[in-house]
């Protein structure tokens, strides 16, 4: 394999990574701000009982992806510890869009991050 071809896996991987922090991150938000509320002040738990679900595939793919991402590139310790931080922040998700940018830009620019 060529060196260009390490440099598009790599790219793929973060970019499935971002794909999975979103989805990890929009379920999560809509888990706790209309299915939660609806169950306690309405009285309608299928909300929690739907998104419950799939919030928590979610978040075991972006975990897998996680794993898959940081063992195939060069992560520093805080990178890593911040991506996996951040899946149990609400908004915290979104906030990895900028480091996974700049590792992006900075793997189709050549360099290291």
């Amino acid at each position: 394999m060529t060196r260009d071809d390490y440099r598009d896996i790599e790219l793929a991987q973060l970019r499935r990574l971002e794909f999975a922090s979103f989805v990890e991150g929009t379920t999560l938000l809509l888990l706790l701000v209309i299915a939660v509320p609806l169950k306690h002040l309405y009285g309608w738990p299928t909300g929690v009982r739907i998104m419950g679900p799939v919030h928590g595939l979610g978040f075991c793919a972006y975990l897998w992806f996680v794993i898959q991402t940081v063992t195939g590139g060069d992560w520093r310790t805080r990178e890593i510890a911040r991506v996996m931080i951040c899946a149990f922040i609400p908004f915290g998700a979104f906030f990895n869009r900028a480091l996974l940018s700049r590792k992006m830009a900075s793997i189709r620019n050549g360099r290291k991050s």
